[in-house]
């Protein structure tokens, strides 16, 4: 007997993305869009899809989807963001694994981002395995906004064929507007947590972030768009403590 299977979706302004996530997910059992009050189409466009389209004022990334994961019927999830779709081989891939009982409690989704007309295949860009589809009863969303991640409470996990496909920037600018975005989150998270930034931060971290990404990565194998990721990744690590120092100096948040 196959296993039913809830997706999970959160939104907030995502007219452009959510129609094509949406009509990638159509062979699910059931979706759930949960959105923080869009000021765009968003949720008209949802309801073409489901009828399970939550309204939630934003808590939060981690907050946001595990409210998501508790409006789901089904136990098993395969969670989703706006911006990502899936692919005929990973729709393929998770019909068969649910044919039968599973044997693991969750699953590792390679991931592929198209960034500036092109795939991108390195820059720790791809494969970029995410937890995505898993059991409800075994999981919960984790870590710090806004990089959260899956927690499962076995380490019976797996992986799948079959890749998620990624849209996240529009262009250059619609990627530096995410920059400021993110790296604000982090600094303020990080603030929380009484962590301090120091020049050597400031300094080394980018730099180390961006060998990482282009040399040791072979971000410079994806011509001139991985020589732009890896400055834009360094970029971020010095914009989130260089926001870090600015929250703390002189010990006051």
């Amino acid at each position: 007997m196959r296993q039913q299977l809830s997706a999970c979706v959160i939104t907030y302004n995502e007219e452009r993305n959510i129609g094509n996530c949406l009509k990638s997910l159509t062979w699910v059992d059931e979706i759930v869009v949960v959105d923080a009050f869009s000021q765009d189409k968003t949720p008209q466009i949802a309801r073409q899809f489901t009828p399970r389209v939550v309204q939630n004022r934003w808590p939060g990334f981690v907050q946001q989807k595990n409210f998501a994961l508790s409006k789901a019927t089904y136990d098993w999830i395969l969670a989703l963001d706006a911006d990502e779709v899936v692919s005929g081989q990973l729709k393929h891939s998770i019909l068969e694994l649910l044919s039968s009982e599973p044997p693991v409690d969750g699953y590792f989704i390679p991931r592929r981002t198209f960034y500036l007309g092109r795939w991108i295949n390195h820059c720790g860009w791809y494969p970029e395995y995410r937890l995505r589809l898993f059991r409800k009863s075994k999981a919960r969303w984790g870590g710090i906004d806004p990089h959260d991640r899956v927690v499962l409470t076995s380490e019976k996990v797996g992986y799948l064929q079959g890749d998620l496909y990624h849209y996240p920037y529009r262009n250059i600018s619609d990627h530096l507007k995410k920059i400021d975005r993110y790296s604000t989150l982090s600094a303020q998270q990080m603030a929380k947590q009484d962590r301090s930034s120091h020049l050597q931060d400031i300094i080394l971290r980018p730099l180390l972030r961006f060998t990482r990404m282009y040399l040791c990565q072979l971000g410079f194998l994806d011509g001139k768009a991985g020589l732009l990721i890896s400055a834009l990744g360094a970029f971020y690590v010095f914009n989130k403590y260089a926001k870090l120092w600015e929250l703390t100096r002189g010990g006051k948040s």
